[in-house]
């Protein structure tokens, strides 16, 4: 039996919507018998507590993790759990270490023999491959794509090469503000007959979730994401 304390990896909500809807009932009873947590921000992690009716959130003790901290400071966050305490580990939107600097933090955990236990929860990317009705066994997810224009189109005709070496399909975020930036390239860039998905506030209630080729987003008019977090797809 291991005497250290469990990491729970603990999925929040994607924007303003009531949390029953995409959390279960364990996730909320779970949190409510941690003490220790690791979060991006505190103020949102706190209202994450509150909407699951933490029952003393001042008692909440919260580590914060962002990209100021250093790779070797990290360890430190992990003591709660050598001395045998449970501890949660929360991104600012959606699940722990996918596209979330809490992946650090559970690399070092695997390293230490701690146990770490994923929760179910909602991704925005995980529901966007889901949704495209591209290729489910075989994709990749690319991050962030160059803010350089030049470099950005590049990298588009690379992914899409991608697609069609090796049935591949790929998908990739942006800064929501840039959003229309990005769109704006991808047309101009992709061959008329590849497919294009605009996932748009997933699980929210403006969701907006469209799959269509190149040759038909440029005859229709641009989706509303300006400052909605988005997730795009390509494929053949």
């Amino acid at each position: 039996m291991s005497i250290y304390g469990t990491l729970y990896l603990l999925p929040v909500g994607l924007g303003e919507c009531n949390l029953e809807d995409v959390l279960p009932k364990r996730n909320f009873d779970l949190v409510k018998t941690l003490t220790y947590f690791i979060a991006e921000n505190a103020k949102e992690a706190r209202a994450f507590l509150k909407h699951c009716a933490y029952p003393e959130i001042s008692r909440a003790q919260l580590s914060l993790i962002n990209q100021h901290v250093k790779t070797e400071e990290l360890i430190s966050f992990l003591e709660p759990l050598l001395q045998g305490n449970n501890m949660g580990l929360m991104s600012d939107a959606g699940c722990p270490g996918i596209a979330d600097p809490g992946a650090e933090i559970i690399k070092l955990a695997h390293k230490k023999g701690i146990k770490v236990v994923p929760l179910v929860g909602p991704s925005s990317i995980v529901l966007s491959i889901m949704a495209s009705g591209f290729n489910g066994q075989n994709f990749a997810f690319n991050g962030y794509l160059p803010i350089d224009k030049v470099d950005r189109a590049k990298r588009i005709r690379e992914l899409e090469s991608m697609c069609v070496k090796f049935k591949q399909a790929q998908f990739f975020i942006e800064t929501p503000y840039r959003n229309g930036n990005v769109f704006e390239d991808l047309l101009k860039t992709l061959q008329p007959t590849t497919h294009l998905l605009v996932a748009t506030n997933i699980t929210l209630g403006d969701e907006c979730i469209q799959v269509k080729p190149i040759s038909a987003w440029k005859k229709s008019t641009a989706p509303e994401f300006f400052k909605k977090p988005t997730v795009f797809g390509i494929y053949l």
